[in-house]
C-alpha cells in the first residue's frame, strides 16, 4: 500500500467520528440499491435519519408509541405502524420490501424468539436483510419509560453467519464500551477515542467488536436458508424497540 492508499485508510477507517463507520456501512448497504426499506424497530432516532429522504420509500414500525410519535415529528420516515414487532409479517405481504433492517432489536428477544424474529424479517425481504447488535449478552434495563428495552439475549457471529448473514464488527475492541455504548474509559472523549482507533481491527475480527452489523443477501443466499439448522421458535408476543 502506497502514501496514498495509507492516507485514505486512516481518513476512511481511523480519523472518524462516533459510530460513523456503522452510517457509512449501513448508507452503503441500502443507498442506490434498495428502492423500499422496512425499518422493524425504528425507535425515535433511526440511524436512517441521515439518508432516508435517498430512499424512495422508507417505513418505520415500532412497539412504544411514543417512540412512533417522536420519529414522525422528525420526518424520518415515510410510513408508520405501531404494533407487535412479531405481528410485522401480518402488515405486509411477503417480499414486499427490497431490504428490511432491525437495528438494536434483536437482543430484546429471548433467543428462541429471536430467531423466529429472524424468520419474519427474511420472509419480508427481497434483497437483503441488516441486523445490527451487541456482540455477545449485554445487560440493559428498561429507560425512556420502555419496558421493551430489557436486554433478554446475546448474539454471537455464528447465530448470524449459521443462517447465511455476513458479519462484520463495530464500534471497536468489545472492553472498550460497556452498557448503552459508552466507552468504558474515562474521560469518555478518550475512552471514545481509544474505541475508534481500534474499529478497523473490529471490523475485521467480529469476534472481538462490541457490536456486530449482519447482512443477508437473500437473492443469493435462499439455498443455504433451506439447510440452515432449526431453531425452533416461540408462541410469546412481547414487543421490543
Amino acid at each position: 500500500m502506497g502514501l496514498g492508499g495509507i492516507l485514505h485508510f486512516i481518513r476512511q477507517e481511523v480519523l472518524v467520528g462516533e459510530h460513523e463507520v456503522f452510517h457509512r456501512t449501513l448508507r452503503q448497504a441500502l443507498v442506490g440499491t434498495c428502492e423500499s426499506v422496512l425499518d422493524v424497530g425504528c425507535g425515535f432516532r433511526s440511524p436512517l435519519a441521515s439518508f432516508s429522504r435517498l430512499i424512495p420509500r422508507t417505513v418505520g414500525v415500532d412497539g412504544y408509541a411514543h417512540a412512533i410519535e417522536r420519529s414522525r415529528a422528525a420526518g424520518i420516515h415515510g410510513e408508520y405502524h405501531c404494533m407487535d414487532l412479531l405481528q410485522v409479517a401480518t402488515a405486509f405481504p411477503p417480499k414486499s420490501f427490497d431490504a428490511v433492517i432491525a437495528l438494536d432489536v434483536i437482543e430484546h428477544f429471548d433467543k428462541p424468539t429471536g430467531y423466529r424474529f429472524m424468520e419474519i424479517l427474511e420472509s419480508l425481504a427481497r434483497k437483503r436483510v441488516i441486523l445490527f447488535t451487541p456482540n455477545g449478552f449485554l445487560p440493559q434495563d428498561e429507560w425512556d419509560g420502555n419496558v421493551h428495552q430489557l436486554h433478554r439475549s446475546g448474539w454471537e457471529v455464528y447465530d448470524f453467519e449459521l443462517r447465511g448473514y455476513r458479519v462484520s464488527g463495530m464500534s471497536g475492541w468489545k472492553p472498550l464500551r460497556g452498557e448503552y455504548a459508552l466507552p468504558s474509559i474515562r474521560p469518555y472523549r478518550l475512552g471514545g477515542l481509544l474505541s475508534r482507533l481500534s474499529e478497523p481491527f473490529a471490523a475485521r475480527f467480529p469476534h472481538h467488536a462490541f457490536q456486530l452489523l449482519a447482512i443477508r443477501e437473500m437473492e443469493r443466499s435462499g439455498e443455504e436458508a433451506k439447510h440452515a439448522p432449526h431453531q425452533g421458535t416461540c408462541a410469546e408476543s412481547a414487543r421490543a424497540s
